[in-house]
């Protein structure tokens, strides 16, 4: 999938990641395919739903979509 980053609690380890077809996913910080744990509110990002350990689906290997 294809969405943009609108929230991330860098104490808490998490945040939102939003599709372009407007649903929104939570993610775990382990869950930035870089592995540096950290991403800016903002960024475009190519990502995975997968299911979580809730019983909600969770966006995860977060990957930053490099401007052309």
């Amino acid at each position: 999938m294809v969405g943009e980053v609108v929230g991330f609690d860098e104490d808490g380890g998490y945040g939102t990641v939003r599709a372009d077809g407007g649903a929104t996913y939570f993610f775990h910080c382990t869950a930035v395919a870089d592995g540096t744990r950290t991403i800016e509110v903002g960024t475009a990002v190519r990502f995975e739903v997968v299911p979580g350990r809730r019983g909600q689906w969770e966006g995860a290997e977060l990957t930053p979509i490099s401007a052309p």
